[in-house]
């Protein structure tokens, strides 16, 4: 089972998304805090992918996929950012492999995660 590590500090829209992923059958790790996720991300701990927004207490979404780049174990985890600001390219620089734009893009969550399980989507250096 697909193990996903999901960031994101609106525990509202988090909530909602971590009850999509497990209907898919997808295992959720939910973190509110960017400093948390950065140690989620350095322990040994398994995740396929990990989906982040960029706005996020103490550790912003950007430096967060950057962090995780930077690591050998999670160099190659597809990351998706899901967020309402508009930083696409700076979140594909940073090592994103997708960018999802909020709301308008949470129908292609499901979607866009299967995708990248399935198919190796090297980041962009």
């Amino acid at each position: 089972m697909p193990h996903i590590l999901l960031v994101e500090d609106h525990k509202i829209v988090a909530q909602a998304v971590k009850e999509t992923l497990e209907e898919e059958g997808w295992r959720v790790t939910l973190c509110y805090d960017g400093a948390v996720a950065v140690t989620k991300l350095a322990s040994d701990a398994s995740y396929n992918l990990v989906l982040c927004d960029n706005h996020l207490p103490n550790v912003n979404g950007l430096e967060l996929v950057r962090y995780a780049r930077s690591l050998p174990h999670r160099r190659w985890t597809p990351i998706i950012m899901f967020s309402a600001s508009e930083c696409s390219r700076d979140a594909r620089l940073a090592g994103a492999n997708e960018y999802l734009r909020k709301p308008a893009d949470i129908g292609k969550i499901v979607e866009t995660i299967a995708r990248l399980l399935t198919t190796r989507t090297d980041p962009i250096p």
